[in-house]
Parts: C-alpha cells; structure tokens; sequence
C-alpha cells in the first residue's frame, strides 16, 4: 500500500515540480556552479554522478529520492553552496535513475561498494526518501562509512528501527511538516531509536521538503556539517 502511494505521488508532484526546478536550474546556470559530470564502471554498469568542491574537503554524499536524481542538487544549488562552504560533495543518480544504469547489486550492499569506487573512506551521508533503501542498510552494516547521517523523511525507517538501536553516527533527521507520504510522526521514532539525533521540521513543507523549502534546508544541513568539524 505505501509503495502504491508513493507511486501516485510520483506522477503528481512530477507535473507540479518542473517548473520550479527548471527555474532553479537556471538560476544555477547565471550564478556559474563549479560542477563535474562523471561516470564510473561499478559491477560493469555506469554510475553517473556530479562533483564539486575541494577534494580534500570534508565528504558529502547526496542521494535522491525517486522523482529525481544527481541534477536535482544542481538545480536547487545545494552542490555550489557546499562547496563554496568547503566541503568536497558528490551527487549520485541511484541505479536507474538519471544517468546510472541498472545495477546488478542489492540496495544493501550497493552504496558501501559505490563509495568504495569513488574512493571514499567515510562522508555525511543525506538520504531523502527512497534512498533510504540504500543508506539504512549503510549505516547498519558500515557505520564506519558514515561521518555524519542526513534523513530526509526517508522510506523503510520501520524495518530498520530495530537495527538502528547500535548506531552512534550524528544525525538530523528532516521531515516536511505537511508531508503526506511518509507522516511526520515517523520521524518521532527515528530520533528516538538514534542515539546522536536531533530533528528539524520544515514548516509548510511538503514530502520533498528540500524543494519545498531550500533555503532552510540549506540553512539547517550547513549547520550540522559545520558541527560535525568543531
């Protein structure tokens, strides 16, 4: 029922959300972003994805949900604000999306080898939605990888609550305050079963709140990674 839910959502927001992102994506063109297109062989299938930033800056790894992809974090600008803060950040489009092909691997194991292959020891991880297939699994199985944690009304929070007991990584959990896919009081276990979690609520926001509200999640998700180096 939830996967039909979220299915239908897709195909309405898909129509809402074009103009928005395409004004935000020329608004990205003007300012000039400093970004990099680049693709990978991972499992013999393409991982595209788009880098910014200084190298040997602090780590960044963003992920989407399933209405977009890599490009949606150009659009919104959040690659040019990183790395004009100094972070090193990388966007990926998850297998099948974007320009990633389908990946023969599990969602379990497929972030862990894919930071593998871009050389990434560890990175702060934002995961909204759909993604969270994939970083839960990261986060339980290789919370080494993991310097900080970003979910952003993540799906699959449930099976995993049990799980995320053992974890100790630093976290701010978002969530839209009208968001009508995945509830609010979702985000209420969340933080409680994460031992270094703290949560934001972007009011007026819907399920894709960082489109909704960009410059408070902006705002707030500079904030956390600037703790995370004090």
């Amino acid at each position: 029922m939830f996967w039909l839910r979220l299915r239908r959502a897709v195909l309405e927001f898909r129509a809402m959300g074009f103009e928005a992102l395409l004004s935000l994506a020329l608004v990205g063109a003007v300012q000039g972003t400093a970004v990099q297109e680049r693709d990978l062989k991972l499992s013999g299938k393409k991982l595209h994805y788009l880098e910014a930033g200084d190298p040997s800056g602090p780590r960044v790894l963003l992920l989407h949900g399933a209405r977009f992809d890599s490009e949606t974090w150009r659009s919104l600008t959040t690659l040019d604000l990183l790395a004009k803060a100094g972070f090193h950040v990388i966007a990926l489009d998850l297998p099948g999306y974007g320009r990633s092909e389908v990946s023969p691997l599990a969602p379990e194991v497929f972030l862990a080898e894919a930071m593998t292959a871009l050389g990434l020891e560890s990175a702060v991880v934002v995961s909204p939605s759909m993604s969270g297939q994939y970083s839960f699994p990261l986060l339980i199985r290789s919370p080494e990888k993991v310097a900080g944690f970003v979910p952003v009304a993540p799906a699959g929070s449930d099976r995993y609550l049990r799980l995320l007991k053992k974890v100790k990584v630093p976290t701010l959990v978002v969530w839209g305050e009208n968001d009508e896919i995945i509830p609010m009081e979702k985000s209420d276990a969340l933080v409680a079963v994460l031992e270094d979690a703290k949560r934001v609520i972007l009011k007026g926001a819907g399920h894709p709140c960082y489109v909704d509200s960009p410059e408070e999640f902006h705002r707030e998700l500079l904030s956390f990674l600037k703790s995370l180096s004090r």
